[in-house]
C-alpha cells in the first residue's frame, strides 16, 4: 500500500509545479516608468491561457479602476491590451488569467506614467 502511495505522489509531482500561470514578462515592466498618455500592455505567461476568461484591470493614481479590453490573442501564452489617456502618476495593472489546466492566477504590476 505504501509503495502505491509513493508512486502516486512521485507521478503527480511534476504536474504540481505547473499548476498555475506564472507571469514571465510584462510591458510595462514591474516598477518601471513609462511615457504616457498611451501605453501598450503585453503579458506573457509560462503556460497557455484562456484569453476569453482572463481579465486585466488598471488602477490609476486617483483610485479609479477600469477594465481594459483585451485584443485577440496572437499567442496562446500572452495577453495584449492598450491604455489611453493616462495622466502622470502611479498605476497598478491587475491581471487574472485562467490557465489551460483550469487554475486561476492573479497578480499586480505597479508602474509609473510620466
Amino acid at each position: 500500500m505504501s509503495i502505491l502511495l509513493v508512486l502516486l505522489v512521485v507521478g503527480g509531482a511534476p504536474r504540481l509545479g505547473w499548476a498555475h500561470a506564472i507571469l514571465m514578462e510584462s510591458t510595462p515592466k514591474l516598477n518601471s516608468t513609462v511615457k504616457g498618455p498611451e501605453v501598450d500592455i503585453t503579458l506573457r505567461y509560462n503556460v497557455r491561457i484562456d484569453g476569453g476568461r482572463s481579465r486585466v484591470r488598471l488602477s490609476g493614481p486617483d483610485g479609479k479602476v477600469s477594465t481594459l479590453t483585451l485584443a485577440s490573442q496572437t499567442s496562446p501564452d500572452s495577453l495584449q491590451t492598450h491604455a489611453a489617456g493616462l495622466k502622470p502618476g502611479a498605476y497598478k495593472l491587475q491581471w487574472q488569467v485562467l490557465a489551460s489546466d483550469g487554475h486561476i492566477s492573479r497578480g499586480e504590476i505597479p508602474f509609473t506614467v510620466n
